[in-house]
């Protein structure tokens, strides 16, 4: 959405992300205006985030994808985060990553939300992973500290927490 216009200048269609840091530093759009042209919004040109759209000056913010030399490396990545296996250093599988949650003024990806398979939705319902939990990021997977597990206790009738 564009400030100066009030109309869409572009569709954005996949957020470029770098896996060293989590953020999203950019968004590849079709343009508006050239129907099958891509386009790059990067997150500096972001005034405001709604639950509209993203909010940018005008469409001169959107750049060509060659003209991006900071951001090629990033961009050839192509690095995809929805649907990336999330497993524990254990190996534990624990599913996949289908929504993230990021903070809008920074851009930085705080919390991966992980689908488990249907068995574990009815067992354990959905899981959220928090960023300072990933101990890496490869091109197959997201490996995290082990999530706290429940101890068994004869004395209890409530399962007692603690860090695994």
């Amino acid at each position: 959405m564009s400030l100066r216009t009030g109309g869409q200048v572009a569709l954005s269609t996949k957020a470029i992300i770098d896996p060293n840091n989590l953020k999203i530093e950019a968004f590849y759009c079709n343009d508006s205006i050239e129907k099958k042209k891509t386009l790059v919004l990067v997150y500096r040109d972001i005034r405001d985030v709604l639950p509209a759209g993203l909010v940018v000056d005008d469409h001169s913010v959107l750049t060509e994808p060659d003209e991006l030399v900071r951001l090629k490396k990033t961009m050839n990545l192509d690095f995809e985060l929805i649907g990336k296996s999330v497993v524990t250093v254990n190996k534990r599988k624990l599913g996949k990553v289908n929504d993230y949650a990021v903070e809008p003024k920074s851009m930085m990806i705080k919390k991966l939300y992980v689908g488990q398979s249907l068995i574990k939705n009815f067992t354990g319902g959905s899981l959220s992973v928090d960023r300072n939990r990933i101990v890496e990021i490869n091109n197959r997977r997201i490996i995290i500290k082990e999530p706290l597990q429940p101890i068994k206790s004869g004395a209890q009738k409530s399962p007692v927490f603690e860090a695994a």
